[in-house]
């Protein structure tokens, strides 16, 4: 007989490809062994009746990054990573934050600085690239790719983020070279600026009009322009957060042409409305965020791209900023205009719960498109699979053991996020992990954490699947023999 440290047995175990009940043997942190098993275990979880899958990857959330405006991320790495834990991620994607006029460089090392023996979790960096200055984009940027930051960030909004067009082609350029996946916020910031302004002038500063300063077709015209970029610099990208069925559209048609471009979409899109910004007082400032919610239609269709393909991850873009005090939502006051608000909504914790609930056992889809979309694409997709984001002999032992038994109410008391509210209050959910284990460690165990903070360890980045498989053949050839 041979001895393991740990045995999950029984459990109906779901990865991106299969269904199947089994037994997993764990050893020095990895997958061991999986089937009909017979071990000297150190310990030993009966998971009769429970799906199995494997630790969530939550490739889009946002921790003790800087702002521009006085406020302040309600959540660093050490209850970042509590929370995520509780809700089954057992892997993080943060963003080491370029200020414009800096270093990429310096801003992975000081994330790395405030990462340092927090987390309980393990974790990646990306980049966010606001200054593609020629030291940057022909020195740090391809030393840090090649050193396992191989995923960054860009912005075609927001004064202190955004790229322009010509900025945006150069790092573009760079990543088909280098082999990095380039994740991008598309909104045309021209467009919602103008209409900004007119808001203002009119005298309409409530939190609901955050949605309509940046309406579905500035959504539609940026991921256009994006796709179009792609296309003529004949790089894979990730349009991430899309929020509206003309959005998916532009993408749904790239992918049906042969184009390397996929998409991601967060609960948000398919759990809030632009209704919720209409809440009364201040209180639509708890929901606002970029792109915004937006009609009951538009979740009608993010379910079906979610169903039929065209999405391949379903990340939290946590955002926390607290609603009450003065560092959150209203840095500016409670009367302060919506465009001062800050952007973003946590989710951290509820992602992969609201996405069982609502998604699995609602059957609005099966278990291993959930597995794909929240463990198993991104991790292909960032470069870490298959050491994470999968059940598999050889892989790291992040597993999640799921009570589907018992219905409650989703209410914030629950979480464990450094945030005043969740935009979920309410919600009637029958999932939530019961057992959490991070590379063989029993993490959360029925509402305990049992981890100790700051065992999380910082993982370097492979070059992303879509990347490794590209046709690297020259661009100019491509471009002279008339390809477009």
């Amino acid at each position: 007989m041979v001895n393991c440290d740990l045995l999950v047995k029984n459990g109906n175990i779901a990865t991106s490809s299969e269904f199947y009940k089994a037994d997993i043997a764990v050893k020095n942190g990895k997958i061991f062994q999986i089937g009909d098993i017979d071990c000297n275990a150190s310990k030993t979880i009966d998971a009769e009746g429970n799906y199995v899958t494997p630790g969530g990857v939550d490739g889009h959330c946002h921790l003790d990054q800087p702002t521009d405006d006085n406020s302040v991320f309600a959540d660093g790495f050490k209850s970042g990573s509590i929370s995520a834990a509780f809700g089954g991620t057992t892997t993080i994607i943060p963003f080491a934050l370029q200020v414009k006029g800096g270093s990429i460089r310096a801003a992975v090392d000081e994330y790395h600085e405030k990462a340092q023996g927090k987390s309980i979790v393990d974790y990646a960096f990306h980049m966010i690239l606001t200054d593609p200055s020629e030291t940057v984009l022909n020195k740090e940027l391809p030393d840090l790719i090649s050193n396992g930051y191989t995923h960054f960030k860009i912005y075609m909004t927001y004064e202190a983020l955004k790229l322009n067009d010509l900025e945006i082609l150069k790092v573009l350029s760079i990543a088909r070279n280098q082999g990095a996946m380039v994740m991008i916020h598309a909104e045309n910031d021209d467009c919602i600026s103008w209409l900004t302004e007119l808001l203002l002038e009119s005298g309409k500063i409530a939190p609901k009009y955050h949605a309509v300063s940046r309406p579905i077709i500035m959504e539609d015209e940026a991921t256009h322009s994006a796709i179009s970029m792609s296309e003529l610099i004949d790089v894979p990208i990730l349009i991430v957060h899309v929020s509206s069925e003309r959005a998916m559209i532009q993408i749904q048609n790239a992918q049906s042409r042969g184009l390397n471009i996929y998409a991601e979409t967060c609960p948000q899109y398919l759990f809030l409305t632009a209704n919720d910004l209409e809440s009364e007082g201040f209180e639509g400032a708890k929901y606002i965020c970029s792109p915004p919610p937006r009609t009951s239609k538009d979740q009608e269709k993010i379910w079906l791209g979610i169903k039929t393909g065209v999405f391949q991850v379903f990340s939290s873009d946590h955002a926390p900023f607290r609603f009450g005090g003065n560092q959150g939502k209203q840095v500016e006051g409670s009367q302060t205009k919506f465009c001062n608000v800050p952007n973003g909504i946590p989710g951290i914790e509820t992602r992969m719960p609201l996405l069982m609930s609502k998604g699995v056992l609602e059957e609005k889809i099966d278990v291993q498109t959930f597995v794909s979309l929240t463990s198993t694409y991104p991790a292909k997709i960032y470069g870490l699979y298959p050491r994470k984001g999968t059940i598999a002999p050889g892989s790291d032992a992040d597993i999640v053991i799921w009570d589907t038994k018992k219905k409650f109410t989703l209410s914030n008391s629950l979480l464990h996020h450094n945030v005043d509210y969740t935009p979920y209050e309410g919600m009637e959910l029958n999932a939530w992990p019961k057992s959490v284990i991070s590379r063989g460690e029993l993490i959360v165990d029925k509402g305990n954490l049992t981890a100790k903070h700051g065992r999380g360890i910082f993982l370097k980045s492979d070059l992303p699947l879509p990347a490794k498989t590209f046709d690297k053949s020259s661009l100019l050839e491509r471009i002279e023999k008339k390809v477009f």
